[in-house]
């Protein structure tokens, strides 16, 4: 999948003053559910969206979602930890169907992928150790 340049955009993942790094305790999961989460994971790295981590500051649990049509798992990462130490935005991002409205009379509409939209914008450099999540049994982070 194509990814937007990060001279163009990236994500900051700046920290408030005072928050100490956070390595949340491992979740346990049934085995099943553990190889499910490896094949997503193997398939995630080989797609280039993640890569192992050696030495992580922050550390998250991911929570897999059984996806109940087909029964694949979709892999999410718990960042409460990381949420509460980030600022909260001043400007929240306007609510969709008010930006298609104010679309109307232009040539062209173009939307971002909603499915794995999460993917094409890159995080900032100095901020990717700080998204690191450990994965169950002997898989490892990333």
């Amino acid at each position: 999948m194509p990814r937007l340049d990060r001279e163009l955009v990236k994500h900051k993942l700046p920290i408030k003053e005072g928050y100490l790094l956070v390595k949340q305790a491992r979740r346990r999961m049934s085995m099943q559910t553990e190889l499910k989460v490896k094949e997503e994971v193997e398939r995630l790295v080989i797609a280039g969206f993640i890569k192992p981590a050696i030495y992580a500051d922050w550390l998250s649990n991911i929570v897999p979602v059984l996806k109940r049509k087909t029964g694949a798992i979709m892999l999410c990462v718990d960042y409460k930890n990381l949420n509460e130490a980030s600022p909260k935005d001043e400007y929240p991002m306007l609510m969709a169907d008010i930006l298609v409205d104010g679309a109307t009379h232009n040539q062209m509409l173009s939307f971002m992928d909603g499915n794995a939209g999460y993917n094409q914008i890159m995080v900032a450099e100095k901020d990717i150790h700080k998204t690191a999540f450990m994965c169950p049994g002997h898989i490892s982070a990333f």
